[in-house]
């Protein structure tokens, strides 16, 4: 190993040599603290990492191990890395801790894989290739599959970028309310309680039940008062959320005890703004998979 040309045995060494490391961080340090990377520091980060990968692209020629990195021996290594990890991650329940190794019920750190540091630099590895991949692309070519490609792989970029650092700015909350009781505070997801910048009231509990009496549908009429001064009226219902200022607020639960009779309403508070960028990547991404398919077609009826 490590005779130059590198081949896919060194790619899937870097690969484990991080995972070791990423193990080493766990065990001293505890899982990452994403609260640290609120903004404006996630802007920073990101476009520190941009920097960083725009002097390894320039680099390249004069450093063997930056251009290996832009190799597909790099690549696909890094990719069954990132899927397996992956794939645990969906194979098991998620759940934060403020216990920096277990959770609450004993679980181990694949319950809190968004924050298991050999989870997060397989993915900043795989997106540093990927971003080295997008700079090798060159600005002006003619060919479309080059083009497409490219247009693919910014978007997986962008797409992993802003959903990685994003975490950090996005909000998940509990909120109680009862009628004629405007709240201001919520529950976020480590059961800390917050203020938050509107105040909502039950007007309203609705529900409708089937013949059984299990419920088909429960909703509220809710009055949002917001520190900005607007003043909404409106009902939320448990799929179609209600955006303010920057949150959806969806309709989560209810007084289960009195039942249609219910005094109050649990809504879920949501806000994460960086979504919209997260979309931005996913819509390239498509664009670039339907061009390629477009592409394909017409070399197919090209050679026929």
């Amino acid at each position: 190993m490590w005779n130059k040309p590198w081949t896919m045995k060194e790619g899937f060494a870097i690969g484990a040599g991080l995972i070791v490391a990423g193990l080493l961080l766990e065990l001293s340090t505890g899982p990452i603290n994403w609260d640290a990377f609120i903004w404006p520091v996630n802007g920073f980060v990101l476009a520190g990492f941009v920097a960083i990968i725009v002097a390894v692209h320039l680099l390249r020629r004069k450093v063997y191990a930056f251009r290996f990195l832009s190799t597909y021996q790099a690549a696909i290594p890094s990719m069954l890395y990132a899927v397996t990890l992956t794939i645990v991650m969906g194979l098991t329940r998620q759940t934060i801790s403020p216990n920096p190794f277990t959770n609450s019920e004993g679980s181990m750190w694949i319950n809190n894989m968004l924050s298991f540091w050999p989870f997060v630099l397989i993915y900043v590895y795989m997106a540093l290739i990927i971003g080295l991949v997008v700079l090798k692309t060159p600005l002006n070519t003619k060919s479309p599959s080059k083009i497409v490609a490219g247009l693919f792989h910014l978007g997986l970029f962008i797409t992993m970028t802003t959903a990685t650092l994003g975490n950090a700015d996005m909000r998940r909350m509990k909120m109680i309310v009862g009628k004629g009781e405007p709240e201001w505070r919520a529950i976020d997801q480590r059961q800390h309680i917050v203020e938050m910048p509107l105040a909502i009231e039950l007007k309203q509990f609705i529900m409708e039940v089937y013949n059984d009496g299990s419920p088909r549908r429960f909703a509220s009429d809710i009055q949002i008062l917001t520190k900005s001064g607007k003043n909404i009226l409106t009902t939320v219902d448990v799929n179609k959320p209600v955006k303010v200022d920057g949150w959806k607020i969806y309709q989560y639960g209810y007084d289960q005890t009195m039942g249609a009779q219910s005094s109050t309403s649990i809504l879920e508070l949501v806000r994460d703004p960086w979504l919209p960028y997260v979309y931005i990547g996913i819509y390239m991404m498509l664009g670039g998979g339907l061009m390629m398919f477009i592409t394909g077609v017409r070399r197919k009826e090209g050679a026929v």
